[in-house]
Parts: C-alpha cells; structure tokens; sequence
C-alpha cells in the first residue's frame, strides 16, 4: 500500500475507533439521571454494563475472523451501524429495557469494531516507532470512552436537552466515520470461507499462547475496574463522593481511561514482561489510592488514584497486547484481537454479574473493596508470573 493512502486508513481506522467507543462511553454520565428521572437502581444498571459486555462477547465469539474474509472496511462500516442504531434507540430511555437494549446493540457494534477496527489500525500502521501499532489498536478504545465521557457529562450538565444531545453529537460522529473507512483503501485481499469463519473459535499462534495466563490477569483487573466504573463509580459519586454535577461524573470515568493512553507510550520502553510487572505495581497503588478516597469522601484524591490507575493500565494493557502481536502475519491479527477483547469483555462481564447481585445486600463502597481485591490478586499473579514464559517457546 503507498504511503499516502496507508496514512489515510489509519487515520480513519483510529478515527472510527475513536468515535465507536465515544459512543460507548456517551452513557456513562446519563447514568445517575436515569436514576432520579426514571427511578432505575443501581443493580439495574450493572445489568446494562452485563447485556454490553454479553453481546460484545457473543459478536466476538461468531465474526471475530469475518474481516479476515470478508475485508476490514465492510465490516468496520457494519460496526459503525450497529452503534449508530444503538443510539438512536437510547434517545428515549424511560425503562430500563430500553437502556439494556439499547447497550446491547451497542455491544454488537462495539464487538465488530474490536476485532475489525482494531486490525485495521494495526494493518495501516507505520513500521516506525515499532510500539505505535500495539499502542493505538489497544489504547484508542480507552480513549474513545474518555472523550465519550467527559464531553456527555458537559453536555448534560450544561447543554440543552440533556438526554438526548450526546447521542446526536455521536451519531454525526459515527456517520462522519462511515463516510472516512468508505473512501479509505482496503488493507486485506479477502479469502473465502466467510461461513466457516462463523463458527465460534477462540485462540491465538502457538508461539505466543504460553502469553495468555498473564495478559488475561492484566485485562480482568483493568478491564474489571471498567465496568466498576460504569456500573458504579456513578451511584458513588453521587452518594459518597458528594457530588451530583454530570461533568464531574465525566471527568471521574475520564480520569480512569484517558491517562491509559498516556502511559501506553512508556511500556515501549521496556519488555512486556517487564512492563506488565510495571503497570499492575502502579495500578495496585492506584486501587489503594481509590479505597482511601471512598473511606475518607476525598474527590480530588480519588481522581488523582483514577489516574494513576488509568495510566497504569495503559502500561500493561499495551505491553499484553504487544506480546500476543509479536511476529504476527496481518491474517492472525483479527483471530488475536478477537482474542484480547474476548477475555476482556469476560473480565468485565463476570464480576458485574456478581457485583449486580450483591449490589442488593452491599452498598457501594464494599463493593468496591472486592474490586480492589481482585486486583490485588491479578497483581500478584503478573508480578510472579510474568517473564516465565517466552513469545516462540
């Protein structure tokens, strides 16, 4: 591919990207005002963070190769589709069906997009500097969701018609994004099988499966602490952390997913064994910092640990996602890709399935001691693990 149009796909596969998970995370601040508006509960809205991640899930499991046969702008546009309906149906949210609903589409479009998206900007991507591609195909989803976050909580506490305005911002996005991968080249030469393909597989190459067990302790820590804030980082804002502003809910989850695109720079910079020991320590101090700020009502001291813990995140999700990248042909990077967010959404999906049925019996706070638990032991299992086995053993 030349230059100049490979420079084209990856800004529109970063772009895209961007914009898919802005629809994402355009949710999040509206969380608290379903709550008053429409008396939703907080295990209900863990249920909506279970029905996003259960589709992704399912979308990932069935079409995680399908842009390997059927080209990465066909599929991309498909993605783009599904969160653009996902949207439009959550311009009228007064039951929490429709939010559920509503989310679910948006795990179906957010399921192509992690494995379509994400290898398209892994295809186009410069060779120079070597950690760029690892860098933006993990950590543009983090970003995304910050962006989405923090101009919705804006929007909502400022602008007019605070239901319904983020959702028409990120629907022009989202066609913006269609019209940007229709005009950009396409980075594979299909190949048939597109059925087969259908059939639920999960794996990665054998020289980088003895990988698995530590980038899967990194992403169901990281990935777990997502959806904590999603499903309730709200209710504690509001409750413990004394404050209603919708902005201020933004930039908390903000605080969380942005930096994780700051520090994916650094873990170039070491191995990814190395790095992932590295970013969990951080994150692990991180989640110290955020129980200090729950027991103490302390705001400011808990975005400045959601920081902390975000960019620690960033280190280690890109290290993980590098090492499973290693010496991989652009037909093995959807099915890896697929892989990844597989486990990811597994991490986040699985502790809100219990969290939302402990949220009945446990405030909160509690809640988020177990969290910080879990991320104690996924820090451990890293710090001990890591760097015992080898990409090509």
């Amino acid at each position: 591919m030349r230059t100049p149009y490979r420079s084209l796909a990856f800004a529109s596969a970063v772009l895209s990207l961007i914009a898919a998970f802005a629809a994402v995370g355009s949710t999040i601040p509206l969380f608290n005002l379903y709550r008053a508006e429409e008396g939703f509960t907080n295990g209900g809205i863990s249920l909506t963070v279970v029905a996003y991640s259960a589709a992704t899930l399912t979308t990932l499991l069935v079409t995680g190769r399908l842009s390997t046969h059927l080209g990465r702008r066909p599929v991309a546009i498909t993605s783009l589709a599904l969160l653009i309906a996902g949207c439009v149906l959550l311009l009228k949210v007064h039951h929490i069906g429709v939010l559920i609903g509503g989310r679910f589409l948006m795990g179906l479009g957010a399921g192509l997009a992690s494995s379509s998206l994400t290898a398209y900007v892994v295809d186009a991507a410069p060779p120079r500097p070597a950690w760029l591609a690892s860098v933006a195909s993990s950590q543009t989803v983090m970003f995304g969701l910050a962006v989405g976050a923090t101009t919705s909580g804006a929007l909502v506490q400022y602008g007019p018609w605070p239901r319904e305005l983020i959702y028409l911002v990120v629907i022009s996005l989202l066609l913006l994004s269609v019209l940007l991968i229709a005009i950009s080249p396409e980075t594979v030469t299909p190949i048939p099988g597109a059925r087969r393909s259908l059939r639920p597989s999960v794996g990665v190459p054998s020289r980088v499966r003895a990988l698995l067990p530590v980038a899967a302790a990194v992403l169901l820590a990281t990935w777990a602490t997502g959806a904590f804030y999603q499903a309730f980082v709200p209710a504690l804002v509001a409750e413990d952390l004394r404050t209603g502003n919708a902005l201020v809910l933004g930039l908390v989850f903000a605080a969380y997913m942005g930096p994780s695109a700051l520090g994916a720079p650094l873990s170039g910079r070491f191995s990814p064994a190395t790095a992932q020991r590295i970013g969990m320590i951080a994150f692990l101090t991180g989640w110290i910092g955020l129980l200090a700020a729950i027991t103490t009502h302390t705001l400011p001291l808990f975005i400045a640990a959601s920081i902390v813990a975000g960019a620690a995140q960033g280190v280690a999700i890109s290290a993980a996602t590098r090492g499973l990248l290693t010496g991989s042909a652009p037909a093995d990077r959807a099915p890896i890709f697929s892989t990844i967010y597989l486990l990811s959404y597994s991490s986040a999906t699985l502790p809100s399935l219990i969290s939302a049925r402990l949220s009945t019996v446990y405030s909160p706070p509690h809640i988020a001691f177990g969290y910080g638990v879990l991320a104690l032991l996924c820090a451990l299992f890293t710090i001990t693990a890591a760097g015992r086995s080898r990409a090509g053993r």
